[in-house]
């Protein structure tokens, strides 16, 4: 039986669910903010589709000169999420949804798709065994672990910013660039807020609310990045438990 998915619209946004977040009560505040950005980002060519199930099967892609990253180029489609867990893993649904992708950038007479990834499988990046399987390859590089993946269909290759390879910043206290794409956020601003007032943690918070912005972050970003005494740390979301191994380290 074919799969059926639902595209996120400006007509159906405000009453389709957010796979995302959908089992996740702490989190619901971020549902609300997510829809906004999205509602916002529709009209520039952003793509939400998802398994019409309730469960985290998805992908997310927007033209890369709207996409909140620092990675440039002409005419390339950017893979913000390609996510599928639990009991639909091992279905096709990842392999459905990123042939699906492929296949609006060759209808959009795009010049390829492109995905950061990492040399090793880290939360919140997809996979880079998997994209590999499909053709994109490494086309540029930051520090020894992130990775931009593309596949080009006329050898154009896209880039990370030279800001991007930076990785460090003045300041030494504990900052992090955030967006407000993922609905996981704010409730991990409010951890980490909670953490360092009661640890008097000296905490900059830096809120990445235009394009213009997210393409001139100092590291590598797909809407979370976090510095610690002046160096690039982790992508990683940060609770309060994984912010205390952080610091510990």
């Amino acid at each position: 039986m074919k799969s059926e998915y639902v595209n996120l619209t400006a007509e159906n946004l405000a009453s389709e669910h957010l796979c995302c977040a959908i089992a996740d009560k702490k989190h619901q505040c971020g549902v609300d903010t997510k829809k906004q950005w999205l509602k916002d980002r529709i009209a520039e060519g952003h793509i939400f589709r998802k398994l019409n199930e309730k469960g985290k099967v998805f992908i997310e892609y927007a033209p890369l000169e709207k996409a909140w990253t620092p990675v440039i180029g002409d005419n390339y489609i950017y893979i913000y999420c390609l996510w599928v867990s639990g009991s639909f893993k091992g279905k096709g649904y990842g392999k459905e949804l990123l042939e699906y992708c492929i296949e609006d950038a060759k209808n959009q007479n795009k010049s390829g798709v492109c995905i950061i990834s990492s040399k090793k499988k880290k939360p919140f990046l997809s996979e880079k065994k998997f994209m590999i399987k499909y053709g994109f390859e490494t086309v540029d590089t930051i520090g020894d672990e992130y990775e931009l993946l593309a596949l080009s269909f006329d050898g154009t290759k896209p880039h990370f910013t030279d800001t991007a390879k930076k990785q460090s910043i003045d300041g030494k206290e504990l900052t992090i660039y955030f967006g407000m794409q993922c609905p996981y956020i704010p409730n991990c601003i409010e951890q980490v807020e909670n953490y360092c007032n009661t640890n008097d943690i000296p905490l900059n918070l830096v809120k990445v609310d235009t394009l213009e912005k997210a393409k001139s972050v100092p590291c590598v970003f797909n809407n979370w990045a976090v510095f610690y005494n002046g160096q690039f740390e982790t992508v990683h979301l940060l609770n309060e438990g994984y912010l205390k191994k952080m610091l510990e380290r």
